[in-house]
């Protein structure tokens, strides 16, 4: 399967930062809190040191095979089946990921902005819009799409966080860890390392499309680091604003935040920023993950159109992001059996370490 497809070391940067950096705002700040009270923020940084740390181990292992993906080069250094075998819980995660987060989209869309729309509509836009730009444009489309709205993400968080000032109580952080402790502290960073911060290994099935191979570590670890420290700032603000017992208490902490900014009685109701912000960082992360998932099913099928993959995987996904009763119970078995148990040892870290060890052996004794 030839690849003309090509992004930059710009785009890498922006696709990490905008995909990791939404749905980390809205989802991993409450539960976070809950775990950890006031120090949450502490959680978010260790998670995020976590996170990138993950991400050089993932590009370091695909620069080590930069004309491979990771479909290709797992094969290539534990052999045919034993490669694919380990390739299960990438696919599993991978479409799991499609699902859950294009139905979470649908319904913060009918929360947030149109009450009355049925949630197939909204999803079934979703899947549109989705199978457009990656049958256009691929992994290159996304990357100059983040190209663009990474920075406008950027601003608008910013300028929420800053109309808000006016509203934070630093007694609300205080005391620092006295609270707490260092195992809740550690234990708050564990769901959003391995349930999104984590994610940056895909960047294993990114290098093999860069232009330039030798710039995927330091650009995919700085567009993490941002969005690490963004979410740090989110986090503090919500602290800052309600306190951890009243945050904890919410779905979506940033959302009732934009709402609660009122700036002379002249700048109000700015949670449209918020909106906004999650629009782009998900379609982002469902583009990004649809890809891989399309390309990775045709390499592993040996199929030489990976785009008509695109055309069977998104109705399926969403017959089965509209199908399922309730999101909540559906995404909380999911975290119990896999996202805690499996996501964080195995998909992030115990497969790539041992791929990056057994690579390097190989080729040192080639």
């Amino acid at each position: 399967m030839r690849n003309s497809m090509k992004i930059s070391g710009r785009q890498i940067f922006w696709m990490m930062f905008t995909f990791e950096v939404g749905q980390s705002l809205l989802l991993v700040i409450p539960a976070t809190i809950r775990t950890a009270k006031q120090d949450a923020w502490i959680s978010i940084l260790i998670a995020g040191g976590i996170g990138v740390a993950l991400t050089f181990l993932a590009t370091t292992l695909g620069s080590l095979y930069p004309k491979q993906t990771l479909i290709e080069f797992s094969q290539t250094i534990l052999g045919k089946w034993l490669g694919k075998l380990l390739l299960i819980p990438y696919f599993f995660g991978w479409y799991m990921i499609i699902w859950i987060t294009v139905r979470e989209f649908g319904e913060f869309i009918i929360i947030a902005l149109f009450h009355n729309t049925p949630l197939w509509v909204i999803v079934l836009t979703a899947m549109l819009l989705l199978i457009f730009i990656i049958y256009q444009g691929g992994v290159e489309g996304v990357g100059r799409l983040s190209e663009i709205i990474g920075p406008i993400v950027l601003l608008m968080i910013t300028f929420v966080i800053i109309l808000n000032i006016g509203n934070m109580n630093w007694d609300y952080m205080r005391p620092i860890y006295h609270d707490s402790g260092w195992l809740p502290i550690l234990k708050g960073s564990y769901t959003p390392v391995a349930a999104f911060f984590g994610e940056a290994v895909m960047m294993m099935m990114f290098v093999f499309f860069m232009d330039k191979p030798e710039q995927a570590s330091s650009r995919a670890m700085w567009g993490v680091g941002l969005a690490v420290f963004m979410v740090t700032i989110g986090t503090l603000a919500v602290i800052l604003t309600f306190g951890p017992n009243l945050s904890s208490s919410f779905l979506y902490p940033v959302y009732d935040l934009s709402r609660y900014i009122s700036v002379m009685e002249f700048i109000q109701n700015v949670d449209i920023l918020i909106v906004i912000i999650w629009f782009f960082s998900i379609f982002v992360k469902l583009a990004l993950y649809m890809f891989i998932a399309c390309y990775g099913t045709a390499q592993i099928f040996h199929l030489k159109d990976w785009r008509k993959v695109a055309l069977v995987l998104a109705p399926i996904s969403f017959i089965i992001a509209v199908s399922v009763k309730n999101i909540q119970t559906f995404t909380h078995y999911y975290y119990i059996f896999f996202v805690i148990p499996i996501a964080f040892p195995v998909y992030e870290l115990g497969i790539p370490l041992l791929l990056l060890v057994v690579g390097k052996i190989r080729r040192k004794y080639a």
